[in-house]
């Protein structure tokens, strides 16, 4: 079984541009201020673990999962390029969309589950696009998982060098890597639009023809 290198390639962007590793780097440098070296080590690899293993599962029982609440794949395109799209947008106009965000007040008695694991790394907008690029065969769903797996790899690296790579970046920089995740988010989630509508049309089609 051979796996799609340009399917590869348009799921790790695709996960890349969701997660924003850079830009997250920030977020975890940021709730992990008072942690020493070691300790911001365990918080990296336990919320990366975390979000692995839910989009995983995602990935894996997409299918039964649509089975289960009879949601149809056209559904998920569909719904899931409106999210993707206006997750994006906020990042283009160099905002955060509200599911990464911190909630002020929150307690944070374990951060590498909440908020780190989960929504600011395995968010909606993650979910949606593991389950979207996961659709379609065996083969789709190996190649979502070696690209997450990848991705994982990479943040956690930038997580440990959280510090050293805040500091040259800077504010500016982060602020033109957010945007430009979002235009490639923007641009993933029009995409997903389009393919879901031009299915439906061609199903209203055969269906009025019929």
């Amino acid at each position: 079984m051979t796996i799609d290198i340009e399917h590869l390639i348009t799921v790790f962007l695709g996960f890349f541009a969701i997660m924003n590793p850079i830009a997250n780097t920030a977020v975890f440098l940021g709730l992990c201020s008072n942690q020493g070296a070691d300790e911001r080590r365990q918080i990296a690899l336990r919320s990366l673990n975390i979000c692995f293993v839910i989009v995983v599962c995602f990935a894996l029982l997409g299918k039964l999962i649509f089975d289960l609440f009879g949601i149809s794949l056209l559904a998920l395109r569909l719904t899931g390029g409106i999210l993707i799209f206006v997750v994006g947008y906020q990042m283009l106009h160099g905002t955060s969309a509200k599911m990464h965000q911190q909630q002020q007040g929150q307690e944070h008695s374990d951060i590498a589950i909440s908020p780190l694991a989960v929504p600011i790394l395995a968010g909606p907008g993650t979910i949606a696009t593991a389950m979207n690029y996961s659709a379609g065969g065996w083969q789709n769903v190996l190649g979502s998982i070696l690209a997450f797996t990848c991705l994982c790899f990479i943040t956690y690296i930038a997580f440990i060098n959280s510090q050293r790579i805040v500091s040259k970046l800077g504010n500016g920089g982060l602020a033109i890597v957010t945007r430009l995740m979002g235009l490639i988010l923007a641009v993933i989630g029009m995409q997903m639009l389009i393919d879901g509508s031009d299915e439906l049309y061609n199903m209203w089609t055969a269906t009025t023809n019929s």
